[in-house]
C-alpha cells in the first residue's frame, strides 16, 4: 500500500479529527455549538495578533467604547510592551498581552475576547512571574491589572500578600515538580 503524502498537513489536527474525538459522543447541535466556540478562539487569536502589531507600531484605535481600541490605546499611552514572556522555569512561565514597569509600578493589561466571566487570578500569576524574575517584593511596588472585555475595563489592584502566596506557590510547585523529572 502507497500512502497519500499529505505534507500540509502533518503537525495539524481537523477539529473532527481523532486527536480531538469527544465529537463522536456530541449530536449536530453540539458540534456547531463546539465549532462556532472554536472559530471565536481562531478570531480571538487573529484580534490578539492585531492589537499586538498596533501597539509596536504605535498606532492608536478610534476612540470610543470598544474594549480591543481601549486596551490598544491605553497599552500605547502607558508606553506598554505587547505580548511580553514573563519566566520563572520550565515549567512556569506565562505571556502577558501587556505589560510596563516605570517608577517602582507595574502595570499589566489583558485583553479578552471571549464573553466567558474571567478573573484576575491570571493576571496576579503574571504579576508573581514578573515579581520572581525580576526579583521585585510585591510590597514594594505599585501594582495595577486590568482586564478589557465586552466594552469594559475592570481594574484591580491585588494584594500584596496575595501575590507573595502566589510566588511562594511557584517556588514550591515547581521544586515538586523538578524532583518528580529528576526521578524519571
Amino acid at each position: 500500500m502507497n500512502f497519500k503524502s499529505h505534507f500540509d498537513l502533518i503537525g495539524q489536527h481537523a477539529f473532527l479529527g481523532a486527536s480531538k474525538y469527544h465529537w463522536i459522543n456530541y449530536d449536530e447541535e453540539k458540534v456547531c455549538d463546539s465549532y462556532l466556540k472554536f472559530l471565536a478562539t481562531q478570531k480571538g487569536t487573529r484580534l490578539h495578533e492585531f492589537a499586538s502589531e498596533c501597539i509596536c507600531l504605535g498606532i492608536k484605535l478610534p476612540k470610543g467604547k470598544k474594549a480591543l481600541n481601549n486596551y490598544v490605546n491605553d497599552a500605547i499611552g502607558f508606553r506598554m510592551i505587547a505580548e511580553q514572556p514573563l519566566f520563572y522555569s520550565d515549567n512556569s512561565f506565562g505571556t502577558a498581552d501587556s505589560i510596563s514597569f516605570r517608577e517602582n509600578f507595574l502595570r499589566i493589561h489583558d485583553l479578552k475576547t471571549g464573553v466567558s466571566p474571567t478573573s484576575m487570578h491570571q493576571l496576579e500569576v503574571y504579576t508573581a512571574l514578573f515579581c520572581l524574575e525580576y526579583n521585585y517584593k510585591p510590597t514594594e511596588i505599585g501594582i495595577e491589572l486590568r482586564i478589557y472585555q465586552l466594552d469594559e475595563i475592570l481594574v484591580h489592584i491585588p494584594d500584596p500578600e496575595e501575590i507573595l502566596r502566589i510566588m511562594n506557590k511557584i517556588i514550591v510547585f515547581d521544586k515538586a515538580i523538578e524532583k518528580i523529572k529528576s526521578e524519571e
